[in-house]
């Protein structure tokens, strides 16, 4: 198995310390955004004295597979939202855990979870640690000390089916890790979220994370055969089936419980051939609406395309794949087994039929506008960091709507938030807009707000915009997130989101499964 961990990771914001821009680049970047700080905040040097005292020692059956060294206990003190990126370079390190844990085996966890229960210490799972919701964060100061699970090391794809075409793998598994041990077999998961390198199926699993599909099989749910989870009242084996109508599924539990039932230790995982046809397109619109109804129509054809993500005027622009107040539909779709092309002729002719126009290609050509955006795509999270240091608030968030609201929605996020901008830092900020997913009965907008900060106010400011983003969904009966999780920072849009009596069987099976309440303080629930 290829190693993706050799390339040292940033401690303190997304992906490698390699990959960063400079601080030269985060000036010339942050010039573009007017009233962005003249300088980038330095990155702080990780050592003994930004990191509060070790409180708890673990026992030496524990202590092989346990660390406290400053390096991993920085780098597992946040998550990867704009918040955790802004406390690191300030040097804000207070939440950090006091041990760092790596078990090799799922009885390590067990053991682990025991040990913490007896001591009065927090235990939070932690799998790429690429969390954008304060899901890795300890916040509730109620606890001895705290443990932060790194399942990294249980990253292996352990058996394979090929008759069924399903495999059972660990947790820990990084994207690439785990498609690089299924790849001589012809097969893959073909499940690629943006943060892909840097997070692992167990984290997928803990917050039903969106994937590569932006149609049909959209979540990582919809290719679970069945979960193995370790919780302090012991380990929660569901039985591998392609379907069970046999009451309300253990699975669900489990999916989307972000660690605060069980640890996720492996699963048994629905795989696909790999695809050998492939085709892409994009689509030009004059007004977004228009858009949104040529999308509506494909979601709703049947022709099901892998890829189908919709940028609004401000997003195509930021993408540098349109300008002048267009629209752009990026289409991609794919299959294992027959050409592809007359599949892509009718998504075009349905975009056509709804007021889009095809950008010109070669025959049999990449799309050059399609392979910009996936270009841009997978930069963006570094220049988000870039722009960070550079004081500027750059704020995501996503959601999901039935088609009957959309329009209003969109309308009503960017007039709100245009307006909260303005109040917040004084100064004119950008609302973009695009679907990252999309239903026969409603999309998923993502929604991308940059504008200048105050330097050492820029955390204040983000959570007065993200405050003001959860109300705006609240009002128009939109989720509070599709595809990020609920974790910390969106507790108080879930817990008027969610159901009461769903809320009283929630907090029921955490008292049974968690009865010493260490797993993930404060996400989901209290």
């Amino acid at each position: 198995m290829a190693d993706h961990t050799t390339r040292r990771r940033s401690w303190w914001g997304w992906g490698t310390e390699a990959d960063a821009l400079s601080a030269a680049e985060c000036t010339a970047l942050g010039s573009l955004v007017p009233g962005a700080a003249a300088t980038p905040l330095p990155v702080p040097d990780v050592s003994g004295h930004l990191l509060p005292k070790v409180r708890v020692e673990p026992p030496t059956a524990l202590a092989p597979f346990m660390s406290a060294a400053p390096l991993d206990r920085a780098s597992h003190t946040y998550g990867k939202a704009y918040r955790d990126v802004v406390r690191a370079l300030e040097g804000d390190l207070t939440a950090a855990p006091d041990q760092v844990a790596r078990p090799r085996t799922e009885q390590e966890v067990a053991d682990a979870l025991d040990w913490a229960a007896d001591a009065d210490v927090a235990v939070v799972p932690y799998g790429g640690g690429s969390s954008v919701v304060g899901g890795v964060e300890y916040r509730a100061d109620r606890h001895r000390a705290v443990v932060s699970l790194d399942l990294s090391r249980l990253d292996r794809v352990l058996e394979i089916d090929r008759v069924s075409r399903a495999a059972r793998i660990q947790a820990g598994a990084l994207g690439p890790g785990l498609e690089d041990q299924l790849r001589p077999h012809g097969l893959t998961l073909r499940h690629f979220p943006q943060s892909f390198e840097f997070s692992t199926l167990g984290g997928w699993l803990a917050t039903r994370a969106g994937g590569h599909y932006a149609t049909l099989y959209t979540h990582i749910d919809d290719l679970v055969e069945s979960l193995r989870v370790v919780t302090p009242a012991g380990v929660n084996a569901s039985l591998r089936l392609p379907g069970s109508g046999a009451g309300p599924s253990p699975d669900r539990l489990f999916l989307g419980s972000e660690g605060a039932l069980g640890v996720i230790t492996e699963a048994w995982m629905r795989l696909q051939e790999r695809p050998r046809h492939k085709a892409s397109a994009t689509v030009l619109f004059g007004d977004v609406h228009t858009a949104f109804g040529a999308v509506r129509a494909i979601a709703q054809s049947g022709l099901h395309p892998a890829n189908c993500r919709l940028l609004d005027p401000g997003e195509a622009a930021l993408a540098g794949v349109a300008h002048g107040g267009r629209s752009v539909l990026v289409l991609g779709v794919e299959s294992a087994h027959v050409p592809v092309d007359g599949r892509l002729a009718e998504l075009l002719a349905l975009a056509r039929d709804h007021g889009g126009s095809p950008a010109p290609t070669q025959p049999g050509a990449p799309d050059a506008a399609a392979d910009t955006w996936r270009s841009a795509f997978l930069r963006m999270p570094y220049l988000r960091d870039a722009l960070a240091r550079m004081s500027v608030v750059t704020e995501t968030f996503e959601t999901a709507c039935t088609w009957d609201r959309a329009p209003q929605l969109y309308e009503a996020v960017r007039g709100r938030l245009a307006d909260v901008v303005r109040e917040v830092t004084g100064a004119e900020g950008t609302v973009n807009c695009r679907f990252t997913h999309v239903y026969p009965d409603g999309p998923a907008p993502y929604f991308t707000v940059i504008a200048p900060g105050r330097r050492g106010a820029e955390v204040a400011m983000w959570d007065e915009i993200k405050s003001a983003a959860m109300e705006v969904l609240h009002d128009h009966g939109a989720t509070v997130t599709h595809h990020h999780a609920v974790g910390r920072d969106h507790r108080p849009g879930y817990d008027r989101q969610r159901p009461e009596p769903f809320a009283l069987a929630l907090r029921a099976a955490k008292r049974a499964l968690d009865p010493a309440g260490i797993l993930n303080p404060g996400v989901l629930i209290d």
